[in-house]
């Protein structure tokens, strides 16, 4: 090597040996040409102080060759030999690190020696960052690395490290996507603590640390930023957020179609076993139990058994009553115990069934339905008794039971009897739901506990509009905080309500969306193919928007009780016209089934009423519940007067009602005392003919004592048989709602 080629290596190893001069060097190629006042301001130098100090370096740099200054700019930058030192030393830095073995512990829970190149392609892959911008990010975290000291690496402390970087260096929307999903691990400890003491179970850990990744996912990646911004401020509630691209909410199943073909498990896992039609009684409710078991593993909510004694009366057919009894039990307590479901009661075979064949033993026709009614009824009075039974000891939570109201039942002396028992039941606080069919265009409606309904309003076949479909999902409009934003304004109140049921919309499109591309893959047992079609008609599922806090919205803006003034209930009717329009118009351009509904939703109602008072203060915000536990009204919840329910309130009632075409529920709430089965009957027959409630529940408030296995009405601190208080648990089904 020549003297002179050696003395010019010199005055490079001097021109990078300052630390100043290095940062210089460095600041140039991460951020290009800059200014001398640039420079200085990034160097955090005093122009004042250490102009002399910095023009001494600057001056050295360009003598070395390192940089140069273009005239026209009045910047400076880089120099081809300037880019060769700087990538020089890097090359130095890492060597020196790497020969540390610094290890890192990755995602994929093994150990790797630290490579930046991996960082630089995990951002063009994951962000899709342009490649030379991901290497100077890369080199950037693995210099902070270096000079951290760090003994222990991992992959979160990497990418917290990577994300620093993009934050400085302005790139959010880079950042943004490669945001790291889950828990901290103070939350994972506390969240196995708090299972722990509430007895739930290794597997509730599990679920509920993968719904809060799934959540996040949902947030950062699918949405679009208003509408998750929306979610989290507690202007919407997007129900099931963790499920909301995985799973539809609800499911109506025909059983039919299983006990004709058998179940196929063979479509979902070559590995299962599947099974033939069912001979008898015992293995259909055998066979209804799989299938309940299968699609709990695709359903977000209740699964719904329509028409569940009449398509099972065929295989009850010169059974042994005591064993079909038996059978039955059995069947109520494996549901009680594994899936959430409903068992929705006809009192009669109807008159659209009756003609249909009867699917019977090994997938045969035995005739028609119509001739199965002993069977049907005899069905209904065992449920009931064994629902009797259970209620001795305490009520059963599920199965839920729902009973069809027809024109014809109250004519009919032996469903007089059966409804009789159904309201003993009631009165006791169990989950009995009566639906109401009586007027002529509701007589193929179906009805889920959840509140939400379907009617052959699609093909105007029942069967195709009605059953194998369900709920897509459903999201929540927090009306009361739309009246604090309008500040009472009735033209912002409606302009604001706009914008949200179109977000809501853009949300269940969204769902639908996902769903759809993932299908079978996600699905495999609701969407396995029978027949050449889908046994889940997902295209027919309704997409609902919940309404939360309707009763506190009108109220707070008219300052006046929603049942006492004519003026609120003006403005509620003008409320939900509006968003029908809005429902109408939108629903044509993404998609059918776009219903108004007001169906119970806990998270809900309790999760924004306490964003808007933390947002607003407790003084202004009009709330149910107490302070301790506000929450906003998602039903219709009655309480008895003198035993009976008052027609202003039920006329009030029936005017909102005709409005909510996805469903709603109404909930008579029972007081302490005793209430005769046919006082009850009464109070169903005048809200169900003459109020048009669609769905109607009593709710009963019980204490329990695990230690008496005894129950009473109201909510005790004491057990009164044995004077417990540790063993005391009390019942409310719609505690929050």
């Amino acid at each position: 090597m020549s003297v002179l080629r050696r003395m010019r290596g010199v005055k490079i190893l001097k021109a990078v040996s300052s630390p100043v001069r290095l940062k210089i060097l460095n600041l140039l190629f991460d951020k290009g040409p800059l200014s001398y006042t640039e420079l200085m301001n990034s160097l955090k130098m005093n122009p004042a102080r250490d102009a002399g100090r910095f023009a001494y370096h600057l001056k050295f740099l360009l003598k070395a060759d390192l940089i140069e200054a273009d005239v026209e700019s009045k910047k400076y930058c880089l120099t081809d030999l300037g880019k060769l030192v700087i990538d020089v030393a890097e090359k130095i830095e890492s060597k020196a690190f790497r020969r540390r073995k610094k290890l890192v512990r990755t995602s994929r829970l093994a150990l790797e020696e630290f490579d930046a190149n991996k960082i630089a392609s995990s951002l063009v892959k994951e962000a899709k960052m342009p490649a030379e911008l991901a290497q100077k990010v890369a080199k950037e975290v693995e210099k902070r690395l270096v000079k951290s000291k760090t003994k222990y690496l991992t992959a979160p402390l990497v990418r917290e490290v990577v994300n620093t970087v993009l934050i400085e260096k302005g790139l959010e929307d880079y950042r943004h996507k490669l945001t790291r999903l889950g828990l901290p691990v103070h939350d994972v400890q506390a969240l196995i603590e708090d299972k722990g003491k509430n007895f739930q179970g290794a597997a509730s850990v599990h679920e509920t640390a993968g719904k809060i990744t799934l959540s996040e996912y949902t947030l950062l990646n699918v949405f679009p930023r208003d509408v998750a911004d929306a979610h989290l401020s507690g202007a919407l509630h997007v129900k099931d957020l963790s499920s909301w691209i995985l799973k539809p909410e609800g499911i109506i199943h025909d059983l039919r179609l299983f006990f004709a073909k058998g179940l196929n498990l063979e479509k979902v896992d070559p590995l299962k076993i599947s099974r033939h039609p069912p001979k008898n009684f015992e293995s259909a409710l055998s066979m209804i139990l799989n299938i309940l078991l299968n699609s709990a593993k695709e359903t977000c909510e209740s699964q719904t058994l329509e028409y569940f004694n009449v398509f099972l009366a065929p295989f009850a057919k010169n059974e042994n009553p005591q064993k079909i009894k038996d059978a039955l039990s059995s069947f109520i307590f494996s549901i009680h115990q594994h899936v959430d479901a409903s068992l929705c009661l006809e009192l009669a075979i109807p008159n659209f069934i009756a003609e249909k064949p009867a699917i019977g033993s090994s997938g045969k026709i035995v005739g028609n339905y119509r001739d199965f009614d002993d069977e049907n009824r005899l069905l209904t009075s065992f449920l009931f008794e064994i629902f009797a039974e259970e209620n001795n000891r305490k009520p059963l939570t599920n199965p839920k039971l729902i009973l069809k109201i027809r024109p014809e039942t109250f004519n009919d002396e032996k469903a007089k009897e059966q409804l009789l028992k159904a309201h003993k039941l009631a009165s006791n606080g169990e989950s009995i739901y009566f639906a109401n069919l009586c007027e002529k265009d509701h007589s193929f409606s179906v009805f889920s506990t959840s509140g939400f309904k379907l009617d052959a309003d699609l093909s105007g076949d029942w069967e195709i509009d009605t059953l194998r479909t369900g709920c897509l999902g459903s999201v929540s409009i927090n009306l009361p905080r739309i009246t604090y934003e309008s500040e009472k304004d009735e033209q912002k109140f409606f302009e604001i309500l706009k914008e949200r049921v179109e977000m809501a919309t853009r949300a269940l499109e969204i769902k639908y969306r996902m769903i759809r591309r993932h299908r079978v893959g996600l699905l495999p047992f609701l969407l396995q193919e029978i027949n050449g079609d889908r046994y889940l008609r997902l295209e027919n599922c309704s997409r609902l928007i919940n309404l939360v806090g309707f009763k506190e919205a009108v109220e707070a803006f008219q300052q006046e009780s929603f049942y006492e003034s004519e003026k609120t209930l003006d403005f509620a009717r003008k409320m939900i016209t509006n968003m029908l329009k809005i429902v109408h118009k939108t629903g044509k351009r993404r998609g059918k089934r776009l219903f108004i509904a007001r169906l119970p939703d806990f998270e809900a109602s309790e999760r924004l009423a306490r964003l808007d008072i933390e947002k607003y203060g407790v003084a202004k915000v009009k709330f149910s519940g107490s302070r301790e536990k506000p929450y906003y009204s998602t039903i219709n919840r009655l309480t008895l007067q003198d035993d009976t329910m008052p027609l202003k309130i039920l006329n009030s009632v029936k005017q909102m009602n005709e409005f909510l075409e996805g469903g709603n529920l109404t909930a008579i709430e029972l007081g302490n005392s005793e209430y005769a089965p046919e006082a009850l009957f009464s109070i169903t027959q005048h809200a169900l003919k003459d109020s048009g409630i669609d769905l109607l529940t009593y709710n009963r408030k019980l204490t329990y004592c695990l230690g008496c296995k005894k129950s009473w009405f109201g909510f005790l601190h004491k057990c009164p048989s044995c004077g417990s208080t540790g063993n005391i648990k009390t019942f409310d089904r719609f505690a929050s709602a």
